[in-house]
């Protein structure tokens, strides 16, 4: 059941994550103009993503690196270069604070980059009931045993490799996905008003 509960969280956080990426391009134009389009391919993989994880669409591995490989390729240099300092013009969905803590924004889009590329690397490790995964939920080792999916360090040394994380069932690391894309639109995307 926690399985299901934090699933089920996850494909509501990328449906409303997808919902309100992109707002109308009418008079966009510049640098906002190719930040929208580029939202609106990650807006695009995270729909087809998460029809498959929620159910909704057949899982295909194929598909899932397909998605995967749109969203790493929209990650860390290629994101953060659409948001030149001060570029709020038109109509923006940009806050401020982006600019105030770039480094967190950079490393929330470094982060995507990393996630992205271990889902596509995870696609064929479909974990949870009925799942294909093997393993423990940590990927292939214990968490107490040898090297664990947080690399040598462990928990304390830094972030996960792509490596280590591919080593996840896929639900597992869409999570961490659908997580990353919620951190940086919470903190650094301006709500819309309905």
């Amino acid at each position: 059941m926690k399985t299901v509960f934090v699933w089920g969280s996850a494909v509501v956080l990328s449906a409303t994550v997808a919902s309100g990426v992109v707002m109308a391009h009418g008079g966009a134009t510049g640098v906002v103009k190719e930040r929208m389009e580029l939202m609106k391919d990650l807006k695009g993989s995270m729909k087809s993503l998460s029809e498959m994880f929620s159910g909704k669409a057949d899982y295909d591995a194929a598909k899932v690196r397909e998605a995967a490989a749109v969203l790493e390729a929209a990650s860390g240099e290629a994101m953060t270069r659409l948001f030149p300092e001060g570029s709020l013009h038109g109509p923006t969905e940009a806050k401020p604070g982006i600019w105030q803590e770039w480094e967190r924004f950079q490393g929330l889009a470094d982060d995507l980059g990393v996630y992205s590329r271990a889902l596509a690397e995870s696609a064929d490790n479909r974990g949870g009931a009925g799942g294909q995964g093997s393993g423990t939920m940590m990927g292939t080792r214990s968490m107490m045993g040898g090297q664990s999916m947080m690399g040598t360090g462990g928990m304390m040394g830094g972030a996960p490799s792509a490596e280590h994380l591919a080593q996840m069932p896929s639900e597992m690391v869409f999570k961490m996905v659908t997580d990353t894309c919620s951190s940086c639109h919470t903190r650094y995307r301006v709500e819309k008003e309905d």
